[in-house]
């Protein structure tokens, strides 16, 4: 019998133009279901730059964190001077200050619990494994943001309507009538006017989207660095829909690597090398040779078509065209960018093909080959014909302005579709008991690198034979996946409760893009290469 409940995408973040997930845009060519639906959470906006919630849950840089050095006189006279200026403030406070001051304070103490990476966060929820897939039980969670100048004398509801449009009013409205979204920790009536340093706070039953449920296997760790092999599908760090479906939470709550320290980011659907500093003077080293272009990196993807001989370079200046969205194409007016070529091997009609990417820019890999006219075979964005009949190659977006690009983009990613289903294929929806389909993801392997005795850097070899397991190197043991009733929760309120969600695919969880080997100053990693580019004869000892 069919269900009554809606069917939406649990694979992209819904509603309007300005609840676009920026990180995840993710476009398919057959779309099942394509009526747009207003229908959505608060969490939704996370990632919005029109108002942005408090950035506690982001995963900062390290290169934020420097802070110039001080001298001693300096030091001392700033002493003075908050000394002084202490006393002043303290002779002219009133109680409507002290209160001001004091709702300041409950907001920094927030800030020093790093919401997203205290064991508190870690603990909200847990993982199940079910078709292949490691799946979040749904957990309450509590957004912030202080009140922007231009909300200062605006009705609350008014507000929340108009800035987080993906909720219905009437969803903001219950909120308030629950005493889910408050200001500085207090009910207030839905017509209650926002003042200056009001901390809104708005609890939600957050739905996270599934992941793969393949490990992340370690390929190298020592006291000041970890590098994993990422696979495709989970995001780096917390992001629009996911949170704990993310490499961040998974290696502190899985391997109690926590605190980690990112030193650069991989698509979500890339897989590969991806390195996180252990302490903040190695992420910084680390971070310095890749901003530096001190760190060679080698790619390897799968193309549509046969990709020339000899080696191509491509040197195309690449413009995002949309910040909110995270969409990029060829521009003069951008930034420089340089990438390498080479076809390396051939699968059926397509190519596989090594990429040196010798700037860094958002989506270069992916956008060159566009331009080339060679794009990846399953990438969901730029081998699309939103941009035109072309798909971008040359640069011909089909004599569209990049305005109405940015249109359509949203468009196709705001419609109602599931990506890649079968039109028979069964809609599993509610969580249930399905034990017996569960499939336990094994711990994953360690290896520590060999020393060259002459170079005296580590030199991560794909054929080497694990040394040491996760278990020892983390004091990790595997729990029990199968799924647990006992851990679910609902909420009346919550529409994503009513919603039944189709499970992913493989082919939504890959593309065909992984970043194989990084070298820097003393040191070099490398990953075994994923299953798509070894259904060739290709000799990448030689490569």
């Amino acid at each position: 019998m069919e269900s009554s409940k809606l069917l939406r995408n649990a694979q992209t973040q819904h509603g309007d133009a300005s609840s676009v997930d920026v990180e995840n845009i993710f476009l398919h060519r057959h779309m099942l279901y394509t009526n747009p639906t207003s229908d959505g959470n608060l969490h939704d906006r996370e990632d919005s730059p029109e108002c942005v919630w408090c950035p506690d849950d982001k995963d900062g840089s390290p290169a934020e964190s420097k802070d110039p050095p001080i001298s001693i006189s300096e030091e001392k006279s700033e002493t003075q001077s908050k000394e002084v200026l202490s006393e002043k403030r303290k002779a002219s406070s009133t109680d409507d200050e002290g209160h001001v001051k004091k709702v300041k304070l409950e907001a920094n103490s927030l800030k020093t619990k790093r919401p997203g990476f205290s064991d508190e966060r870690y603990d909200e929820t847990s993982y199940y494994f079910e078709n292949g897939l490691r799946k979040v039980y749904p957990y309450f969670f509590t957004f912030t943001t202080f009140a922007k100048g231009r909300w200062v004398d605006e009705k609350i509801l008014d507000v929340f309507v108009r800035e987080f449009r993906a909720a219905p009013p009437e969803e903001y409205e219950r909120s308030l009538e629950a005493g889910k979204l408050t200001v500085n920790s207090e009910k207030v009536p839905k017509d209650y006017k926002i003042k200056h340093n009001d901390l809104l706070a708005n609890v939600v039953h957050r739905h996270e989207v599934p992941v793969t449920s393949q490990p992340i296997k370690i390929v190298y760790m020592d006291k000041d660095i970890v590098v994993v092999n990422k696979p495709a599908s989970i995001p780096v760090h917390p992001c629009g829909r996911y949170r704990h479906n993310t490499v961040v939470f998974i290696l502190a709550k899985e391997h109690n690597l926590k605190n980690l320290r990112t030193i650069h980011r991989l698509d979500r659907l890339t897989s590969g090398l991806l390195l996180f500093g252990r302490t903040a003077e190695k992420a910084r080293e680390l971070e310095l040779q890749i901003r530096t272009r001190q760190v060679q990196k080698e790619y390897v993807c799968r193309v549509e078509g046969r990709f020339p001989d000899g080696i191509v370079e491509c040197n195309e200046k690449i413009d995002v065209v949309s910040y909110k969205i995270g969409v990029c194409k060829v521009s003069p007016k951008g930034k420089d960018c340089k990438t390498t070529f080479k076809r390396i091997g051939e699968v059926g009609s397509d190519s596989i093909v090594l990429c040196k990417p010798l700037t860094g820019r958002m989506h270069q890999i992916r956008v060159h080959l566009q331009f080339l006219g060679y794009p990846i075979s399953n990438d969901p964005l730029y081998n699309h014909e939103v941009f035109g009949p072309l798909k971008g190659r040359g640069g011909d977006i089909g004599g569209i302005t990049e305005e109405q690009l940015i249109s359509n983009l949203i468009s196709i990613h705001n419609a109602e579709n599931w990506l890649g289903l079968e039109g028979d294929q069964i809609v599993s929806g509610e969580i249930k008991d399905v034990a017996a389909s569960t499939s336990v993801v094994e711990a994953p392997s360690v290896v520590q690198a060999p020393i060259n005795s002459e170079t005296e850097k580590p030199v991560i070899s794909k054929n080497l034979e694990p040394s040491n397991d996760i278990a020892t190197q983390t004091c990790y043991e595997e729990p029990d996946r199968s799924f647990d009733s006992k851990k679910t929760t609902s909420d009346p309120q919550c529409s994503e409760c009513k919603i039944n969600y189709r499970d992913p695919g493989t082919k939504d969880l890959i593309m065909y893009l992984h970043a194989w080997k990084y070298k820097g100053v003393g040191w070099e990693y490398e990953t075994e290469l994923p299953e798509w580019a070894c259904n060739s004869n290709i000799d990448y000892d030689k490569v």
